[in-house]
């Protein structure tokens, strides 16, 4: 059997597991935004029916995951396990939702990195033979983050430049071993390997300010992931990061350049193109659910096509809480890197 580990961090799959289907569920204001075309369900009311934001988004987590095995004819029972997580104290998002799927879970805490924490996860498993399906899902929501780690929204509160605007939206992606037979819309998207990241604190402790606390964990895990590779920036079509906002991608780029590293037009930020400068989000979005969902509605079609050939997805993380916050701690970074290549392997 090949060597899976290359380097440090950096994992490589014998057999790499095939995204067969994704699913999508946004917000109004992200349906209104540039992307809007690509979600599969855009909700006009932000509690979409429940009584409390929490509830909607707990639904909104559910659904996905029912819609994105509906996609490919599975029923969720079919599933081997189910991975994710959200921004709530105890995963409460992604527990309660397993709680109604009642399929094997593993709850993930990554902050906004845990879609790409779930997708590397769900391939190791699934590479190593455990597992033949899998639903890899990430969710986020503007109120119940709101709620929980800034002002509540009731005091109307200002944000200042650098604040970015937790997305309402999941993505929910479908992982199934090389040798499934099934159906599938997506039949030649592999995850050929990922790097795990390392947690990252460059003394940022302005909670609105993402950007720039997660902005060096991505550098990080990018340059690491091209040292154990042994790669070339060049490798990649798109070098994808979660949500470092307008400023945090700026930050990123000078910081790659500083390491040698210089990304030219391959760096794309979900948390960019999620909004459209004209809706006021201050430095673009943020949450589980940007990457989730920009990653399931609209860069893997993109991909799917035949647009670009290989990426690198890197989903970010800021590991803070509110009682850390409270206690003037810093604010750790993360980001995990998923190597995502288009083509019968």
């Amino acid at each position: 059997m090949a060597h899976k580990k290359l380097g440090r961090q950096t994992l490589v799959f014998e057999k790499p597991p095939r995204i067969i289907s994704g699913a999508t569920i946004v917000g109004d204001m992200e349906g209104k935004g540039p992307l809007g075309k690509f979600f599969d369900i855009v909700i006009k009311d932000d509690t979409w029916g429940e009584k409390t934001w929490e509830k909607a988004e707990r639904k909104m987590f559910e659904e996905s995951v029912r819609l994105a095995f509906e996609k490919v004819n599975l029923n969720p029972e079919r599933m081997d396990c189910m991975l994710g997580g959200d921004l709530l104290n105890q995963i409460i998002t992604a527990s309660f939702a397993a709680r109604e799927i009642k399929a094997p879970f593993l709850g993930l805490y990554g902050a906004c990195s845990t879609m790409a924490e779930s997708l590397i996860l769900g391939s190791m498993l699934t590479d190593g033979g455990f597992f033949d399906v899998t639903a890899c899902v990430a969710s986020s929501h503007f109120s119940t983050a709101e709620r929980q780690f800034r002002m509540p929204l009731e005091m109307g509160g200002q944000t200042p430049p650098t604040a970015q605007r937790t997305v309402t939206g999941v993505g929910c992606s479908v992982l199934a071993s090389s040798n499934y037979e099934g159906e599938c819309i997506m039949d030649n998207i592999f995850v050929t390997g990922g790097t795990v990241g390392r947690v990252v604190d460059m003394g940022i402790s302005d909670a609105n300010n993402m950007g720039a606390a997660m902005a060096p964990a991505a550098v990080d895990t990018l340059v690491n992931h091209l040292r154990d590779t042994e790669r070339d920036i060049s490798y990649y079509d798109l070098v994808i990061t979660g949500d470092l906002g307008s400023f945090g991608s700026l930050l990123f780029s000078d910081m790659c350049k500083e390491k040698g590293v210089d990304l030219g037009d391959r760096h794309l930020d979900c948390g960019n193109i999620i909004f459209d400068k004209n809706q006021n989000v201050d430095c673009g979005g943020s949450g589980c659910g940007c990457s989730g969902s920009v990653l399931n509605g609209y860069l893997l079609k993109r991909m799917h096509e035949g647009d670009f050939e290989r990426a690198f997805f890197m989903a970010t993380g800021a590991l803070m809480s509110p009682t850390a916050s409270m206690q003037g701690e810093t604010i750790p970074g993360i980001a995990h890197g998923v190597i995502l290549e288009r083509g019968k392997l």
